[in-house]
């Protein structure tokens, strides 16, 4: 409910400031942030730090597929570990991309995804440590279209290849060291602001909302899914397993359909 709420918020908060952002601004601007920071952090300090890292193209070729990279410089294990982070866009019209819950499993915070976005703006990454506080940092990203426009294709068709997952692990794995995974899952997450091709109306939202990753049981990670992120989710991260194991992974979209998969684990 309290990402429902988040997406509620920065939704009303940005289409009402949309006109603006497009109209006044050629190119990227820190003047949304207060507005975005107010929406979603009300009377809190977020102290800007270099240990938060985002990584991206100054342009991207689409605005409906931006890869970036976020990582976190500080040991899981530290006492004031970053245990959540928010990927935000400031121009979108919903500008909550996801947020990113990390548990020392993952041995270091470190996550590469594909983003929609519908003009220049700034990516605030902001980190939230066990206690509430809160760090961040920022990049700026040059894009456009990408939250809009018009789709095709048949509904019913797209809703049946919706949920195939793809979940694959680097190899040689290293027990006792951070390695990486890949998650690939089929969804247009589609964003409520495309017109369809053939009735001129609006596509209905309908997206990833979760992805919750576990290894041997253990909770390892979880993503709560905004439609800021591409169609046919990518997400590359780290896990730090002890010995060989499953991974799995339990998905499920804003319909309240649930998607899984597991991965035997060797050495």
């Amino acid at each position: 409910m309290r990402f429902i709420k988040f997406l509620m918020t920065g939704s009303a908060m940005c289409l009402a400031s949309l006109s603006f952002s497009s109209q006044a601004l050629a190119e990227a601007s820190d003047a949304l942030w207060p507005v975005v920071k107010e929406a979603f952090f009300a009377g809190k300090t977020i102290e800007t730090v270099d240990f938060i890292r985002l990584e991206g193209p100054r342009r991207a070729e689409s605005g409906a597929q931006v890869p970036v990279t976020l990582t976190i410089d500080k040991p899981m294990s530290a006492a004031d570990a970053i245990q959540k982070v928010y990927l935000i866009v400031d121009a979108n019209p919903i500008p909550l991309a996801a947020i990113y819950h990390f548990t020392p499993l993952n041995g270091k915070a470190q996550v590469s995804t594909r983003i929609r976005m519908e003009t220049d703006s700034y990516i605030h990454a902001v980190g939230e440590t066990a206690d509430g506080k809160l760090y961040m940092t920022a990049l700026v990203i040059r894009a456009a279209g990408g939250c809009g426009g018009i789709v095709d294709g048949d509904d019913s068709a797209i809703r049946a290849a919706a949920g195939k997952i793809k979940l694959s692990v680097d190899e040689p794995v290293k027990f006792g060291e951070p390695n990486s995974a890949t998650f690939l899952i089929k969804h247009p997450m589609f964003t409520g602001l495309q017109r369809d091709l053939v009735s001129g109306g609006y596509r209905p939202a309908f997206f990833m909302s979760k992805a919750d990753f576990s290894y041997n049981g253990k909770p390892l990670m979880r993503i709560d899914f905004g439609v800021g992120t591409s169609e046919d989710p990518y997400i590359r991260f780290l896990y730090q397993p002890d010995g060989p194991g499953l991974m799995e992974v339990r998905a499920a979209d804003n319909e309240g359909k649930e998607f899984t998969h597991q991965l035997e684990v060797k050495g």
